[in-house]
C-alpha cells in the first residue's frame, strides 16, 4: 500500500487558472495540469494506490463550493482533506460534512491570512478535535519565498500543546527551511510530519538524521503533486539508507491508520 498523503487537483474548468496562478508565484512548473484524472493516471504509472487531495479557499465564501466538488470526487483511491476558512461563519456546519463525507481538513495559513496559533482559530481547532477530524497544516516558508511565516514550528508546537487529542499533519516535514527549529519543536512529538517538499532542499543525510530521529509511526509520504513528480520523491525514499520496516511506515502504513476512521467511501 503506497499512499500520498499530499497531493493537489482542481475542477477542469478552473484548473487551468490555478496552475497557471502557482506556476507563477513558485516559479515552478507543473508536471500537468492539476485534474483529478490527471492524479490517477500519474499514481497508476507510478503503482500509488491512494492519493488524498488537499484543497484551500482563500476566501470564506468558496467553501462550500470546493468541499462539495472534493465530496463527489472522493473515492477508495481519491481521499480529501477538505477546507475550511477562519473567516466563514459556517464552519460548525461545514465541519460537520467533513467528517461525514471526508477524510480531513487542510489549512494554508500563507494564502489564508492567519497565524495558525492565534486565538481565533482555538474555538476551531477545539471542534476538530471533539470531531476527531484530522488537519493538514502548510508548515515553514513558501516556495516563493515572498510570504510572511504564520505556521513556525514553534507555533505548530503550541497547538499540539493545547489540542493533545487533535490529529495534526505538518506538511513539509513541520517546517519548509526551518529545519533547524523543526528539529528543536516537533521532532519526536505526536504530530505527523509529511515529506512534501523535504527531500532535495537539505542535505540527504540532514534528511535521513531527521527521519530516524521523529516517531517512526509518525512519518507519512506527501509530494504536493503536481508541483512534484510523485516518483521522483518515491524513488528518494526507496534508495535512502533506512530500515526497510520505517520505509514501509512511510510509504502508507501510517497513512493507512490515519485514514482508516474512513475505510468505508
Amino acid at each position: 500500500m503506497i499512499i500520498d498523503i499530499h497531493t493537489h487537483a482542481w475542477p477542469g474548468k478552473v484548473s487551468e487558472r490555478a496552475r497557471d496562478n502557482l506556476e507563477s508565484l513558485f516559479g515552478e512548473k507543473m508536471v500537468c495540469d492539476p485534474t483529478a484524472d490527471n492524479l490517477l493516471r500519474h499514481m497508476d504509472k507510478n503503482s500509488i494506490d491512494v492519493s488524498v487531495i488537499c484543497s484551500v479557499a482563500t476566501k470564506p465564501v468558496q467553501v462550500p463550493a470546493i468541499n462539495d466538488w472534493l465530496f463527489k470526487t472522493r473515492d477508495k483511491r481519491l481521499r480529501v482533506f477538505c477546507s475550511i476558512h477562519p473567516a466563514y461563519d459556517k464552519w460548525k456546519e461545514e465541519l460537520r460534512k467533513i467528517k461525514d463525507s471526508g477524510d480531513g481538513i487542510k489549512l494554508q495559513p500563507e494564502f489564508q491570512d492567519f497565524f495558525v496559533d492565534d486565538d481565533i482559530l482555538m474555538p476551531l481547532y477545539e471542534e476538530m478535535e471533539a470531531l476527531d477530524i484530522p488537519v493538514l497544516f502548510h508548515c515553514g516558508e513558501e516556495l516563493s519565498g515572498t510570504m510572511k511565516v504564520h505556521s513556525s514550528p514553534s507555533r505548530i508546537l503550541r497547538i499540539r500543546e493545547k489540542f493533545p487529542r487533535l490529529r495534526m499533519v505538518g506538511a513539509h516535514f513541520g517546517g519548509f527551511r526551518l529545519w533547524k527549529e523543526t528539529k528543536e519543536y516537533l521532532i519526536g512529538k505526536d504530530i505527523y510530519l509529511d515529506t512534501s517538499f523535504f527531500f532535495g532542499y537539505l542535505p540527504d543525510a540532514d534528511a535521513r538524521q531527521m527521519l530516524l530521529a521523529h516517531r517512526p509511526d509518525r512519518i507519512l509520504f506527501g509530494t504536493d503533486f503536481p508541483l512534484v513528480d510523485q516518483r521522483k520523491d518515491l524513488e528518494y525514499i526507496r534508495k535512502m539508507d533506512i530500515p526497510a520496516e520505517l520505509k514501509e511506515r512511510i510509504l502508507g502504513l501510517n497513512a493507512e491508520r490515519l485514514l482508516e476512521q474512513k475505510a468505508g467511501v
